[in-house]
């Protein structure tokens, strides 16, 4: 994969899956590959924080073990819901088969057609053949479990070896998923190492070894198959909905953020806390008018001063150790709070006003 591209490998822990953001760092394209539903926030914030548009979400197959977030990306970002067209997902902006190109700016994916662990499953080979997304055709020493969604073991040991064992032994392997905290294998090693598909196992081997695992059903399956095959819409009372007390920001790192303009224009509905230390406030006197004044140090000590009938806005210098507060606060049981994004010095640019 070229200098020019962005990447980034995420992950979920309760479901152990891999999301993969890929970017062309010149036009700003980006695409993600295999999303999931509890964590869109996390990746949107991501999207906007790096300024990147977002053409399409790629499901490597109908999931079984968690929902998508490709129908709340698209939602809010826009962005295309693509996935293989034997996947049997409705509704996909783009039906996927074998040879197909997704474009990011310009870079490509290679669509490869890897069935066997469900009839739709495809892997996803970067233009320069260094970097392969297995989804859950191929994981690091193992691969995935073919028993249920049309699977076939007889299918998967040649998607794998036909498929993805004829890219070069330096390509590395990205999975859908990994359980014991591994990041990453290649082509090479697992030709070698994989315990099920590699070495010397034949197509004997390998199914005699796959129809004898006797697994049990994925915990999430009833729920996330009938959802993923909607690209993971909800029913219309379910549609996670923006806080209505603010126009908060999520962050990447998870911060509820919200910007001075709004706060210096709805100051009689908000709480501002400045949690600047008592040696900051003496060198700098201005203040926020109505402002509570309580240094970071002994906030965690005072938080039975702080009202809980209104929205509480944090703010300090620069605008990072009110980042700490917002987290003081959250898990002391404050729902409605945010930092002010920039601290003073922003406000101060902004010619908002000061005592």
């Amino acid at each position: 994969m070229s200098s020019s591209i962005l990447f980034r490998q995420l992950f979920d822990q309760t479901s152990c899956t891999y999301t993969y953001l890929l970017a062309d760092t010149q036009s700003r394209q980006a695409l993600l590959i295999d999303t999931v539903y509890e964590r869109h926030e996390r990746d949107q914030s991501l999207i906007r924080e790096l300024d990147l548009e977002l053409l399409a979400c790629i499901d490597t197959h109908c999931h079984a073990d968690h929902v998508t977030g490709s129908w709340l990306l698209k939602e809010s970002l826009g962005s295309q819901i693509l996935a293989c067209g034997k996947s049997g997902i409705d509704g996909l902006d783009r039906a996927l088969a074998q040879g197909d190109r997704v474009s990011f700016g310009n870079p490509y994916l290679l669509v490869l057609e890897t069935p066997g662990h469900t009839a739709g499953c495809i892997s996803l080979v970067t233009d320069d053949r260094h970097r392969v997304f297995t989804g859950d055709c191929l994981l690091i020493r193992g691969c995935g479990r073919t028993d249920f969604q049309q699977g076939s073991a007889n299918r998967l040991y040649h998607s794998i070896t036909e498929q993805l064992f004829s890219l070069p032994d330096d390509c590395i392997v990205y999975p859908g998923h990994d359980y014991a905290g591994r990041t990453a294998s290649t082509i090479g090693e697992e030709k070698r190492l994989n315990p099920r598909v590699g070495g010397e196992a034949n197509e004997a081997d390998f199914v005699g070894y796959m129809e004898n695992m006797l697994l049990p059903h994925p915990k999430q399956m009833e729920i996330a198959v009938p959802a993923n095959l909607k690209s993971g819409e909800p029913p219309e009372n379910q549609v996670p909905r923006a806080p209505d007390w603010a126009p908060v920001v999520t962050t990447y790192s998870g911060i509820l953020e919200i910007y001075p303009q709004w706060v210096a224009a709805n100051r009689d509905n908000v709480h501002i806390l400045d949690v600047r230390t008592t040696y900051e406030t003496e060198e700098e006197k201005a203040r926020i008018k109505n402002a509570q004044m309580i240094p970071i140090n002994e906030l965690r000590d005072r938080l039975d001063e702080i009202p809980m009938d209104k929205p509480v806005m944090t703010i300090c210098r620069s605008g990072k150790r009110s980042v700490l507060a917002f987290d003081i606060l959250r898990h002391a049981g404050w729902e409605q709070v945010a930092s002010i994004k920039g601290g003073l010095l922003r406000w101060y640019a902004e010619g908002l006003p000061v005592d």
